[in-house]
């Protein structure tokens, strides 16, 4: 007769589907301590994955709208600093023309007429870092002021038909449903201006003219001059105007970003209280499952080494 051992296959099925649990555990929790975090798929993450995927992509969506903001608010600051030297040069021609009829000399004039032109021009069809316009609204890929020179300014038949901008100012969405207008318009911005520039060079090719060459004005000029005064003041504030509508849509902006700051914060924070796992307790359940799968090992060890020999007296 032989005698076998006391150990059965039930048994050893079970301790073995014990092993492979323990072995699972222990996978789990050293790859938790490893990452710091209670799974690196959404599979681990059971009943909680659809909520982490849900916040993860209004994170994202928050990541791209302060992104888009970030940009505006460059684009505003830009502007602002272009619309106070557009206000600045209609405040040199103001002063211009004020020292042209005080002096009762105009031999300078015309130059500086022609030095703001250039310089207005410049800032008219200013482009952005992609090359497009930043004052032509929706037609962002042609030049919003299509006259490069006094004489062209003094040649063309209106003020209006040397702007070629769009009539559609550019936006950006800050927010779920919330945009603010960023873009501006050339002929908003510059119309009043061009306009005292193109009077002034109008006269000055006209018959009465001449205005480098008048060191004593006549009776014509002196009225012009003193005329242009006022529009050239206006062209200022019109200017400004633009500039504090300008102004508003930076604060805007700067409350959006505020904003979207609180929600990235609050949306990490959320993530983190998902996705992220308690370190001390993770540590705590690493040695346990460490000794558990020790324990159903040396079970299963001894499980076989068993036998009805071990319980036998021993004969005489």
């Amino acid at each position: 007769m032989t005698v076998e051992r006391t150990s059965t296959m039930g048994q050893s099925s079970y301790m073995l589907s014990l092993i492979q649990q323990a072995s699972s555990n222990l996978n789990t929790t050293q790859a938790q301590v490893a990452s710091g975090l209670v799974s690196t798929t959404y599979t681990g993450m059971n009943d909680k994955a659809s909520l982490l995927q849900a916040t993860q992509t209004a994170a994202d969506k928050s990541n791209a709208y302060q992104a888009n903001t970030a940009l505006a608010v460059n684009q505003s600051d830009l502007q602002d600093t272009q619309l106070t030297t557009l206000s600045n040069l209609a405040n040199s021609l103001t002063k211009a023309l004020q020292d042209s009829v005080a002096n009762n000399d105009s031999t300078t004039l015309m130059s500086q007429a022609q030095s703001i032109f250039d310089q207005a021009s410049q800032i008219l069809n200013s482009t952005d870092a992609n090359g497009n316009y930043l004052y032509a609204g929706d037609k962002d890929n042609t030049a919003p002021l299509t006259v490069t020179s006094l004489s062209q300014l003094a040649a063309a038949p209106t003020v209006a038909s040397v702007f070629d901008n769009g009539t559609q100012k550019k936006s950006v969405l800050v927010g779920d449903g919330q945009s603010v207008t960023v873009g501006m318009l050339a002929s908003d911005i510059g119309s009043q201006l061009m306009s005292t520039l193109k009077d002034i060079a109008t006269f000055d090719a006209g018959p009465t003219g001449n205005l480098s060459s008048a060191s004593q004005l006549s009776q014509a000029q002196n009225d012009f001059l003193t005329s242009e005064i006022k529009p050239a003041t206006d062209a200022a504030t019109q200017i400004n105007t633009q500039a504090a509508s300008n102004g508003y849509v930076n604060n805007q902006l700067t409350n959006a970003v505020t904003n979207q700051q609180t929600m990235n914060t609050l949306y990490k924070t959320f993530q983190s209280s998902i996705q992220n796992v308690d370190m001390p307790t993770a540590i705590t359940q690493l040695s346990q499952n460490q000794l558990a799968l020790q324990a159903a090992i040396q079970v299963t060890a001894q499980l076989g080494n068993i036998s009805l020999l071990n319980y036998l007296p021993a004969s005489g």
